[in-house]
């Protein structure tokens, strides 16, 4: 019965997971791609390396993301890399059939409030849920966790420190009123993922990780 019931759950974290990345991609692509929507997090920093150093973003985001991962594969386990895999493939798989196959088109040029307050609720929502399932959706997303394990800041207030940073620094090549709208975005983001992770459990307090994890379970042993 323990086992039925711990499928039971892993499934439901799995399709959390799915749906999640499944809606962070519909709206990078049909939101924020297609009415130019600035990135945050790592994919910022790729694109900003593209520009003052004309360093291939693809590479930049590997460099980014491996070391990250390897921490967290020491800090949170092998499960929850392993699920922030699944979430990276499926959030890729979803946005290159958006990209070939999609017919819908999203023209809020006009509306750029509406564009972002979307991108927003959207987004943070996703991302909450896969937060919850017990994976992230890239290097940054991980980062942002464990920032706000150590610090004790809420999850969805570090997404937009990072996220803020990151397109502050961004304005050297992005449009200025693009950029605006894009931190709207991730301030409405910030708040809906916290909102997302913690409903339902109260007033949760982040849990603090350990700066020596291995050390720690020779101790309780």
């Amino acid at each position: 019965m323990r086992t039925k019931a711990r499928w039971q759950t892993y499934g439901t974290r799995l399709l959390m997971m799915l749906a999640g990345s499944s809606l962070l991609a519909f709206t990078y692509y049909h939101i924020n791609f297609q009415n130019g929507l600035s990135e945050g997090g790592f994919v910022g920093l790729a694109l900003l390396g593209k520009y003052l150093f004309n360093l291939p973003p693809a590479l930049t985001m590997i460099a980014l993301d491996l070391p990250i991962v390897v921490l967290a594969w020491w800090l949170k386990g092998h499960r929850f890399v392993l699920n922030t895999v699944v979430a990276s493939l499926t959030f890729s798989l979803v946005y290159e059939l958006c990209e070939q196959f999609s017919p819908l088109s999203m023209n809020l040029h006009g509306n750029l409030p509406l564009a972002a307050l979307l991108s927003g609720l959207l987004t943070g929502f996703g991302a909450g849920l896969v937060l919850r399932a017990g994976g992230a959706s890239g290097g940054d997303d991980i980062l942002s966790m464990l920032l706000s394990q150590w610090s004790g800041i809420k999850i969805g207030t570090m997404f937009i420190i990072m996220d803020a940073v990151v397109l502050t620094v961004s304005l050297l090549y992005l449009p200025f009123k693009e950029t605006m709208f894009t931190i709207l975005a991730v301030l409405i983001a910030g708040k809906v993922i916290t909102w997302t992770v913690h409903y339902g459990q109260g007033q949760l307090t982040p849990m603090r990780l350990p700066y020596h994890p291995i050390k720690e379970k020779t101790a309780r042993a």
